[in-house]
C-alpha cells in the first residue's frame, strides 16, 4: 500500500520510511507561527516550561495582524509583550506596523513557508500553506509553546479524503466558490480531523491564489489540513520568492483514502454561504433579493492582489458603490497594498466610494475596522459567518468571492457581476 502526500511529509519529518493514519507521531517542525491574539498565551506557557531559548530563532514567526493597528489598550499591551519576547530571543521573523500583513498571506509572500514542510500555527487557518504542498495545521497556544521549546509536536496522523476537481470553471467562478460548494456538500464536520487532498485535472489550471483560498477554508469542513500536489505553477511561485531546493511530494497511486469525492466544477456557479454556517451555501441565482449594509473584501482568504484586481474590474464597471453599502477594502499585506496602489486599483476603489484599510484581520473576527450593528447584513470574502462573528449577534454575514462581494457593493443587494 502506497502513501499519501500528507503521510510522506509526516514520515520524512519523523525519520521514518512510512507512517499510517491513526499513528501517533512527534515530527520535527519547520515553522512555528503565532499572532497578537495567541502569542501572549504561548509565550507565557513557554516561560513556564523553564526553557531559556527557543529551539531555533529563525523558525519562529510572530505576526501582529488581528488587531493591527492596535485598536485598544489591551491589544497594545499584547504587542508590547510579544515584541519584548522577540528581542529577548532574537527572533528573526517578527512583523508589526508597516511590516505586518495578514499572516497567512504574508508568510507565502515572504517565502517563509515552502513545499514539503510542516508548519503549525496558533491560528486555525494555518492550513492555508497546504496550497504549496506543505502539511500545515492550526494548533493551540500551549502546543505552540511546546514547539517553540522543542521544535517538535505530538499529534495523530490524519486519514485523507481525496477531492478530484474536474471540468472547467464558469464565468466569475473562483477558488472561493469551489471550496464553499465543497463545504456545502460535505458539511462543517465532513472532513473532521482528515487531510483534504485536492487533485484532478482542474487543479493544474488553478492559480496559486485560488489554491490558497481553497486550502485556507479546509478547516471550515473540519479538516486537519488542506493540501495540493505541487506542480509547475507551485514551482514558478516559489522560484519568484527565491526559494530553492524545496522538497516536492506527491501521493502514490495506491495510497489509501477513506473517501474519494469527484467534483464536476463546470456545474458550480457563484456561491454564497448564508448565515450562520459556512456549509449553508447556495448559488447566488437562487437567493431572493437580499439588501445589505456592508461589504468587506480582504482577509487571509481573499485579500491577495488577484482578489483586488477582480473586485476593481467590477467596481470600475459599476462606477459607484451603492450609497447604502459601507464597502471596506483590506489589502492582505503591505506588498499587496503597494501593488494595488501602483496598478491604480486603490484609486478605483476610492473614486467609487470605498474605504481602504491598512492590512489587518480586523472585521473578519469582529475585531475592528468594520463591526456590524444589530440587524445589519454584510457580504464578505472572509471565511466564517457564525452568529456574532463580525459584530452584533443579531447581524448577518454572507460569505462570497471577491466578484460577488464587489457586485453586491454596486447593486446594494447580493448579486453577481452579470447583474451590473
Amino acid at each position: 500500500m502506497g502513501s499519501t502526500i500528507t503521510e510522506k511529509i509526516l514520515a520524512n519529518h519523523c525519520g521514518k520510511k512510512i507512517v499510517e493514519a491513526g499513528e501517533f507521531i512527534e515530527p520535527k517542525i519547520d515553522i512555528v507561527l503565532s499572532n497578537d491574539v495567541t502569542a501572549p498565551l504561548a509565550i507565557k506557557e513557554f516561560k513556564k516550561i523553564g526553557t531559556k531559548k527557543v529551539f531555533n530563532k529563525n523558525k519562529i514567526v510572530l505576526v501582529m495582524d488581528h488587531f493591527t493597528p492596535n485598536k485598544d489598550i489591551l491589544s497594545a499591551e499584547h504587542v508590547k509583550f510579544v515584541k519584548k519576547f522577540t528581542k529577548e530571543q532574537k527572533i528573526k521573523h517578527y512583523y508589526e506596523g508597516g511590516n505586518a500583513g495578514v499572516e497567512h498571506a504574508l508568510l507565502p509572500e515572504r517565502g517563509i513557508v515552502a513545499p514539503g514542510e510542516i508548519i503549525i500555527g496558533a491560528d486555525s487557518h494555518t492550513c492555508t500553506y497546504g496550497a504549496l504542498g506543505a502539511f500545515s495545521t492550526g494548533v493551540g497556544s500551549t502546543d505552540v509553546a511546546a514547539a517553540m521549546a522543542t521544535g517538535k509536536i505530538w499529534f495523530k496522523v490524519p486519514n485523507s479524503i481525496k477531492f478530484v476537481l474536474k471540468g472547467k470553471l464558469n464565468k466569475w467562478v473562483s477558488g472561493k466558490d469551489i471550496i464553499l460548494y465543497i463545504i456545502g456538500l460535505i458539511g462543517v464536520d465532513g472532513a473532521l480531523y482528515n487531510s483534504m487532498e485536492f487533485t484532478g485535472p482542474l487543479c493544474k489550471k488553478l492559480t496559486m491564489a485560488d489554491r490558497f483560498t481553497i486550502a485556507n477554508m479546509a478547516i471550515e469542513a473540519g479538516g486537519k489540513s488542506g493540501i495540493f500536489i505541487p506542480d509547475e505553477i507551485t514551482e514558478k511561485y516559489i522560484a519568484e520568492k527565491g526559494q530553492k531546493n524545496c522538497k516536492f511530494y506527491s501521493s502514490d497511486r495506491d495510497a489509501k483514502y477513506i473517501k474519494i469525492i469527484e467534483i464536476e466544477c463546470s456545474k458550480i456557479s457563484p456561491q454564497v454561504s448564508m448565515p450562520f454556517l459556512p456549509s449553508n451555501t447556495k448559488p447566488v441565482e437562487s437567493i431572493k433579493k437580499t439588501y445589505i449594509d456592508q461589504v468587506v473584501i480582504g482577509s487571509c482568504t481573499n485579500g491577495r492582489i488577484e482578489d483586488l484586481r477582480i473586485a476593481a474590474s467590477i467596481i470600475k464597471k459599476g462606477k459607484k458603490i451603492n450609497s447604502n453599502v459601507r464597502t471596506i477594502i483590506i489589502p492582505a499585506t503591505p506588498g499587496v497594498y503597494s501593488q494595488a496602489l501602483n496598478e491604480g486599483l486603490l484609486k478605483i476603489f476610492i473614486d467609487a466610494g470605498a474605504i481602504i484599510s491598512a492590512p489587518t484581520c480586523g472585521p473578519c473576527l469582529g475585531g475592528h475596522m468594520g463591526i456590524l450593528a444589530s440587524d445589519e447584513k454584510c457580504v464578505s470574502t472572509t471565511n466564517r459567518n457564525f452568529v456574532g462573528r463580525m459584530g452584533h449577534t443579531k447581524s448577518q454575514l454572507f460569505l462570497a468571492s471577491p466578484a460577488v462581494a464587489a457586485a453586491s457593493s454596486i447593486k446594494g443587494y447580493i448579486a453577481t457581476p452579470d447583474m451590473i
